[in-house]
């Protein structure tokens, strides 16, 4: 009998310690916030991108991942504090808009972690994460320049504001150093947020475009890209994509795709969490660090010469060994 109540006993405390793990294991996964600037998934470019990397880690991982599309730009300060006050151990930001709500927001939850895309903020708890990308659309005007025919080349951009612009700015920079004769002719959607959201208003400059004789677009505009992508399909003029890649979306049009390394990113700062091994300040992330690149692929392979790639391989040595600096801001 007394066997068989200390056998009862070591039972009793086998399922307590075994409950118990499972109650520590479950409140110590890892809760992640992602929040969309304007947009939302469904772009086919920049918040697609974020959350592909959160998919991957939360799929390696499995915590709770909750994302956030704020209806109104006022709205991002008060989605930041709700996430902070329910103590989620990583909040991303997807996009500059949450650059001056996120730095008000850190400093009142020191103890909570951010992360930050495409701006700067100066606090220990929140990691910025930037992206050298007018050395991609530097390669992407070497391509467009060597596969013009009308030797007329056009850039749209989303929001006019210096991070889409530098866009543009290495783009034509791209461009003239492999044909200095050749212009780039550039719109904008708009001045506000809006911007990137306005797939119409892209098209109808996309159109003014190719019907002037443009025959090759890169279009930095968030979901308003997608109007270009439409009016590319049209005409059956080329186009190059930006920030994830849409070689697919138009076989034989899309000439390339120039990525930032939103999705790695991602996927890096929270995998850190993780592991315990977070730390705040400015990740910039450029050719040499692998963190933005032009896409070859199976899709796009037959439409870029042997001859165009090496080239674009050749400038894009330069600019890893420094002998080139890409300009992204206006002279």
């Amino acid at each position: 009998m007394r066997k068989e109540n200390i056998l009862r006993v070591r039972i009793l405390i086998t399922l307590f310690i075994a409950c118990f793990a499972v109650i520590e294991t479950t409140s110590a996964a890892l809760k992640v916030g992602l929040i969309y600037d304007v947009t939302g998934r469904g772009d086919l470019s920049f918040c697609d991108a974020a959350y592909a990397g959160a998919k991957k880690a939360k799929d390696e991982w499995g915590f709770k991942l909750t994302e956030v599309t704020p209806s109104l730009s006022t709205d991002n300060e008060l989605t930041l504090r709700r996430l902070a006050k329910l103590k989620y151990d990583l909040i991303i930001g997807v996009g500059f808009l949450f650059q001056e709500p996120m730095n008000r927001v850190a400093s009142d939850f020191p103890d909570v972690k951010f992360a930050l895309i495409d701006a700067i903020i100066e606090q220990p708890n929140v990691a910025s994460l930037t992206y050298r990308a007018h050395e991609g659309t530097f390669l992407a005007g070497v391509i467009s320049a060597l596969k013009t025919e009308t030797k007329q080349i056009g850039f749209i951009g989303g929001m006019k504001v210096p991070l889409v612009e530098a866009f543009e700015i290495g783009y034509r920079a791209g461009i003239q150093a492999t044909n200095p004769d050749l212009e780039l002719l550039a719109d904008y959607v708009g001045v506000t947020p809006q911007a990137f959201n306005d797939p119409a208003k892209a098209k109808e400059l996309a159109l003014s475009q190719y019907n002037r004789g443009i025959d090759i677009i890169l279009a930095a505009a968030g979901a308003s890209g997608l109007g270009v992508l439409e009016a590319a399909k049209a005409t059956q003029k080329s186009i190059i994509w930006v920030d994830s890649n849409g070689n697919n979306l138009a076989p034989g049009l899309v000439l390339t795709s120039v990525i930032k390394g939103v999705e790695i990113s991602v996927y890096e700062t929270i995998k850190s969490v993780q592991e315990g091994n977070f730390s705040g300040g400015l990740k910039d992330y450029g050719l040499k660090e692998g963190g933005v690149e032009y896409i070859i692929d199976d899709v796009n392979r037959d439409l870029l010469s042997k001859e165009i790639l090496e080239q674009v391989e050749a400038f894009k040595a330069k600019i890893i060994a420094g002998d080139i600096v890409v300009p992204h801001e206006r002279q």
